[in-house]
């Protein structure tokens, strides 16, 4: 039975948008939960597939420079505002992989621009993603990166502060773990584990380590600190209030800080539905481009949703 289960909260897509850089081998054991860094990273992989199973939801993502004042971040000029909404499933072997399609509503200049993403658990094979212009009417594949090419706006997701790698989940072997420390983060128990890149992993990955606190009894990253290849700190993710949202432990608001050009995202959801029936065949390409096959399955799921 499709349960509408949250309205008024606010990205990892996202949850296709909660996913953040996983992964690890570690002999450490933690004393309170008796797991190791690998095995706590394997279950805040495993809370985060059950936000993109089946699951329908809405978004405001809003963008902006950011200083301080009176000891507060806050935005320093007009903020951008964008208006989506996503459908995801899990797909392949044990549910491992999934699928997700995000379409921009508002602003109506914007209105129709979408991304797919498709994700895959195997290290082997790289995820796969295709923006769609509207008003250009095209396609764009969206390359893995490389050591080589330094850009990193064509991975920005709708021209904020997220990118497709921060909404990654799985490819836990793609990385080495180590736990740096544990102990309490805004009142709850934490491990801070720092996930390394592999080689071949480094190759493709905007960042050269990061750090999560990893809430150790709900299995959810309150905080990611990342750092680039030289080890500087160029982004950080805040996770605001977390709720038990259907079973699923979820943060109301993500806020990225992208600590060099100055500028956050803050991704709010709206509403999130689980238990969705949301066809395959809609997650395609064809969902980018044909608006009337497009919005007549989005019809179908808001009609689900009510």
């Amino acid at each position: 039975m499709n349960k509408p289960v949250m309205n008024d909260l606010n990205l990892k897509l996202s949850l296709v948008f909660l996913s953040i850089c996983l992964g690890f081998i570690s002999p450490t054991i933690i004393a309170e939960t008796d797991l190791s860094a690998i095995e706590i990273m394997e279950r805040v992989d495993e809370e985060s597939r059950k936000s993109t199973d089946s699951a329908f939801t809405r978004m405001k993502l809003t963008t902006c420079k950011y200083g301080k004042k009176d000891g507060k971040i806050k935005c320093a000029e007009k903020p951008r505002v964008k208006l989506v909404e996503s459908a995801q499933i899990n797909t392949g072997e044990d549910n491992k992989d999934s699928k997700s399609i995000a379409i921009i509503l508002e602003p109506a200049s914007e209105k129709g621009i979408g991304m797919l993403s498709f994700s895959y658990d195997d290290s082997d094979r790289d995820n796969e993603t295709w923006l769609y212009l509207s008003a250009l009417g095209k396609v764009k594949r969206i390359s893995v990166r490389n050591s080589d090419d330094e850009e990193t706006e064509s991975a920005s997701i709708f021209g904020t502060e997220m990118t497709t790698e921060d909404q990654e989940s799985g490819k836990l072997d793609d990385y080495t773990y180590e736990l740096l420390e544990q102990g309490k983060f805004r009142g709850r128990e934490v491990a801070v584990i720092e996930s390394t890149p592999k080689p071949h992993r480094l190759s493709k990955s905007s960042y050269g380590k990061t750090q999560s606190w990893i809430d150790t009894e709900r299995f959810i990253s309150l905080k990611v600190q990342m750092f680039d290849k030289y080890n500087n700190p160029i982004k950080k993710l805040e996770v605001g209030k977390v709720e038990k949202i259907n079973d699923v432990w979820m943060g109301r608001s993500l806020t990225f800080f992208n600590t060099v050009s100055n500028r956050l995202t803050n991704m709010k959801l709206e509403a999130i539905n689980f238990d969705m029936d949301i066809q395959e065949d809609f997650l395609t390409q064809r969902a980018l481009t044909d608006q009337a096959f497009r919005e007549k399955y989005l019809k179908d799921l808001r009609k689900q949703a009510k």
